[in-house]
């Protein structure tokens, strides 16, 4: 059975029959009974989802789903009010839900009378079955018995894609712009070599424009001259292989077999026939709108490898589908991105103004159009389509601002942009459930705004969004998750550092998100005190300010709250927001303006996730301890010195973050710029801490590192004011956690020499960072196969490092500071091949870079400086040819004056290089402008 909202509702009270062993007689018998009884309306509840996303449920029927979610919504605050009393009265320790209930009559004495959980599950329960047949009444029917989801799309959301195929296939070519390029290195691709079948991908999220470049090389001269055989076959979500099979032998094969025959060839019949003509022929086969990866294990059979230079375009929004197809080193995957700004505004004006203005934007309305270039994101299909209404429109500065400011409900209620609405839509409703929640949860953060993945990971599991797997990690299925929203192109992101994801959602996809929100209530959103959506929702997030917040949300079950630019809040608010709502499972405060923790935190007994991140916090409450479903504790950036011993009791803690930054103004890392909590000993009864960064031990240093090996499940750990004695207990511990993957290890002061070499490190450690001075190069580190990310920091080393590193086969991002004393730096064909961001900062006694051609092949982003012994720029520079950014700092008044002649567009030959700035006392200058010219002539004298 896929699932449904009522999914996580079973499966939390199956946990609760499967743990409680010693339940109430009485309560027992219901909680069975009540799970039975949504079993049963998970068929009609998988009904009407899916005539709802195919606009075919009544006004009626929508409102039967909407008292279903309130329903399920109350079985799931019984069952919380239930635990959370057992919590106050029963002193036991629990594991989940209550492990164990031994002394259950003395317990039951404590509670409310045993009568009334079981008459409130029995009132659910009469509910639930009055909703079962007022659901029938509306016409609905168990999924299973042949309902209305015979197919995956509607008739509806076929015509939509319809009209976007035909708007893609017959666009006038005058109507083109950006494509010429791409599509002339396809048609290449497809009349030269090799001989082999070759599959050739395109992949983009919907509107980008891959239905558009496939049919612009289909029906090339050169390409219909070439191949003997050209089919084009449009495929979609609701596909029926043996229709499309009956398709491509109508045009590949049309004379074989008599039109009586049609229809009693089985699906083999025409694979055979299909293949046995194509065998000898040079074909093309266009598959458009693949949206299953089980499409190719079929239709491959029909498309023999005959040698003869033969092809296949497949067009997908999902990375996973034209995967699939890919089968020989020959096949190739284009994934078509958003166009650029340039290209958008070209494409936007030829249409808005195709009619007048010579296709040029009027001065007037040029701030207007690039608002709106800038809305559609970089699609073509939505830059076309605004464009048209907006052609249509007066050309006057009122009229577009009113499209401007209604564009969202234009894009409901236009035709020509309702279109482009549910095509958008199309990927969404081909979620399955558990990732359709995980993308609705981007509607949480205000607009344009990026978080990091392992934030998200930690947010979703705590939801209960992500299903256990066998084998695997929370964190990996929530990774698994994110990596299928992206490769759907549902998700976009930036990498920091060359490994970290920042993720956020393009404005238009989440105009669609923010729509399911308010249709679902998954979350409600106070901007300025005023409520976006009708209804109440378990999810609350508030911008700007918390003035009356509380009667604003007075009636919510509330159970997760965010707060993102509020303007401030006093101790009374969080103290009645605590006191309000017992049963919240997520509180995220991170830079928000809050100083105190209020000891009443500590009711709140199925808090998982506390982001404290970035407060002015100064110390926890010792009721922290009672906390005993704490999962995620975060107080990075904050004031807190010292956690409480308390903080022991939380048995379920599985990240405690404590990692703070100062930004230094003389420097980009100077040694006191990173710190951690104080911390006693103890820790070593966290048995489930996955991470544990950064705490700095007070006393008893050498037992507290040595106690470190119990932490056997940690993924990273990071540990300041170490000595020398300390790190070599370090080292011993080290070797216990065998699935560490990030390492942060600071010395206590910058002469403080730590030995670490010869330790046995985890094999899958990724990350290491060092803040430390060595006598000798840690020689285990040349040794990491999976290090992507290392920061050396203060070592000192007399001897270049780089020979070390060099051969690392995954590293991507390498910083060097104050971390060699030596005076040359020479990096060597055939070193650092996956290397893409290098930053080289305060190495004072380096004179000579060099750099050979065959090294450093995929940098991108390369910063040094201050190095004042330098005189010129690296030699062999020019070679970097990937190179994207380039910046240096601080540099000696020698090197400044030699770059005065040279200063210009195409200066060290690296033509590719967008971005090369000069850094002077933390002002920043973009080379070949006026203001750098006056700043190095003022250097140079």
């Amino acid at each position: 059975m896929s699932e449904t909202f009522l999914t996580p509702v079973i499966e939390k009270l199956v946990e609760l029959l499967a743990d409680e062993v010693g339940l109430l007689k009485g309560v027992h018998k219901e909680v069975k009974s009540l799970k039975d009884e949504l079993e049963i309306l998970q068929p009609f509840l998988k009904d009407a989802e899916a005539k709802s996303e195919k606009g075919e449920i009544s006004e009626a029927a929508q409102i039967w789903l909407k008292q279903l979610r309130e329903k399920a919504d109350c079985i799931e605050d019984v069952v919380d009010e239930y635990l959370r009393h057992l919590s106050q009265r029963g002193q036991q320790q629990r594991h989940g839900f209550v492990r164990s209930l031994r002394k259950m009559g003395q317990i039951i004495k404590a509670l409310k009378p045993r009568h009334d959980i079981a008459s409130e599950i029995r009132d659910i329960k009469e509910s639930l079955r009055e909703i079962k047949e007022r659901g029938q009444s509306y016409g609905l029917r168990p999924f299973e018995q042949g309902s209305s989801r015979g197919s995956t799309t509607s008739s509806t959301s076929d015509a939509a894609g319809l009209t976007s195929r035909l708007s893609s296939l017959f666009i006038e070519d005058d109507e083109l712009v950006g494509i010429e390029s791409t599509s002339k290195m396809l048609i290449t691709s497809l009349v030269e070599e090799p001989s082999a079948r070759t599959v050739i991908s395109l992949v983009g999220e919907g509107g980008i424009g891959k239905t558009t470049l496939a049919n612009k090389i289909f029906n090339d001269e050169e390409v219909k001259g070439h191949f003997d055989c050209h089919v084009w076959v449009t495929v979609s979500q609701s596909y029926d292989i043996d229709k499309i099979l009956r398709i491509m032998k109508k045009k590949i094969c049309p004379k074989v077999g008599q039109p009586a025959e049609e229809e009693i060839f089985t699906i083999e019949e025409l694979i055979s026939l299909l293949r046995q003509f194509l065998e000898t022929k040079r074909y093309v086969v266009v598959f458009d709108d693949v949206w299953k990866t089980e499409f190719w294990d079929v239709i491959k059979h029909a498309l023999p490898n005959n040698n003869n230079g033969s092809r296949i375009i497949v067009t997908a929004r999902n990375s996973a589908v034209v995967d699939s197809f890919k089968e020989t080193p020959f096949d190739v995957v284009h994934e078509l991105k958003p166009w650029s700004s340039e290209l958008a505004w070209e494409l936007f004006c030829k249409n808005a103004f195709r009619y007048e203005s010579q296709g040029k934007c009027p001065q007037e309305l040029e701030d207007l159009s690039r608002r709106f270039v800038s809305k559609c994101q970089g699609l073509p299909l939505v830059i076309v389509a605004v464009a048209g209404l907006l052609s249509k429109k007066e050309k006057t500065k009122l009229e577009w601002r009113s499209v401007l400011d209604n564009l969202n409900d234009e894009f409901e209620k236009n035709p020509q942009l309702a279109n482009v609405s549910r095509i958008l839509s199309f990927s969404y409703h081909d979620l399955p459930y558990h990732l359709k929640t995980c993308l609705l949860y981007f509607a949480i953060f205000p607009e344009d705004y990026s978080i990091l993945e392992g934030r998200l990971y930690t947010l979703w599991i705590a939801e209960g969004f992500i299903q256990l797997r066998r084998n695997k990690t929370p964190e990996q299925v929530a990774k698994e998750y994110l990596s299928e929203l992206i490769g759907r192109n549902l998700v976009s992101f930036e990498i920091r550092h060359g490994i970290e994801k920042q993720c956020h959602v393009h404005d238009l996809i989440r105009d669609l998100i923010l729509a399911r929100v308010d249709e679902f209530s998954f979350c409600q959103i106070l901007e300025d005190n005023k409520l976006r959506f009708e209804g109440k929702s378990r999810r609350v997030s508030i911008y700007g300010t918390t003035k009356d917040v509380l009667e604003s949300v007075a009636g919510f079950k509330m159970r997760s709250l965010f707060l993102f630019n509020v303007d401030g809040f006093n101790k009374s608010f969080v103290v009645s927001l605590f006191e309000r709502f017992k049963l919240l499972k997520v509180l995220d405060f991170e830079y928000a303006p809050l100083d105190d923790l209020p000891s009443e935190v500590g009711s709140l007994f199925h808090l998982k996730y506390l982001n404290l991140r970035g407060t002015t916090i100064k110390t926890l409450p010792r009721t922290i301890g009672k906390l005993q479903n704490l999962e995620v504790l975060n107080i990075s950036q904050t004031q807190i010195k010292e956690l409480p011993d308390e903080i022991k009791k939380l048995q379920n803690l599985r990240y405690l973050l404590s990692f703070c930054h100062v930004d230094n103004k003389e420097s980009e890392y100077s040694f006191d710029s990173f710190y951690g909590v104080g911390i006693r000993e103890g820790i070593g009864c966290l048995e489930k801490l996955l991470t544990l960064h950064l705490v700095e031990p007070r006393v008893g240093g050498v037992d507290f590192v040595k106690e470190l090996e119990k932490l056997q499940k940690l993924k990273t750990l990071g540990i300041g004011k170490l000595t020398a004695e300390m790190g070599k207990a370090l080292a011993a511990s080290l070797e216990k956690m065998k699935g560490l993957e990030k390492l942060y290890a600071y010395s206590k002061d910058e002469g403080e020499i730590l030995d670490l070499k010869g330790i046995i490190c985890p094999p899958f450690l990724w990350h290491v960072s060092l803040q430390c001075r060595f006598q000798e190069f840690p020689d285990w580190l040349s040794k990491l196969e999976n290090l992507k990310e290392l920061n050396l920091r203060f070592s000192r080393l007399a001897d270049e490092p780089l020979k070390w590193l060099k051969h690392l086969p995954n590293l991507v991002f390498l910083l060097l500071y104050k971390a060699y004393d030596g005076e040359e730096l020479h990096f060597e064909e055939g070193g650092f091949l996956k290397l893409k961001q290098l930053k080289l900062r305060d190495l004072e006694g380096l004179k000579v870079m060099k750099i050979d051609k065959g090294a450093l092949p995929l940098l991108e982003k390369f910063a040094f400086g201050p190095s004042p012994l330098m005189k010129e720029m690296p030699s062999g520079i020019e070679h970097l040819t990937n190179l994207k950014s380039l910046d240096f700092r601080n540099m000696s008044r020698e090197f400044v004056v030699s770059l005065q002649p040279n200063v210009g567009p195409d200066y060290w030959k690296i033509k590719n290089t967008p971005s090369v700035t000069f850094w002077h006392k933390r002002e920043r200058y973009k080379l070949g402008s006026s203001e750098l010219l006056q700043r190095l002539q003022e250097l140079g004298n």
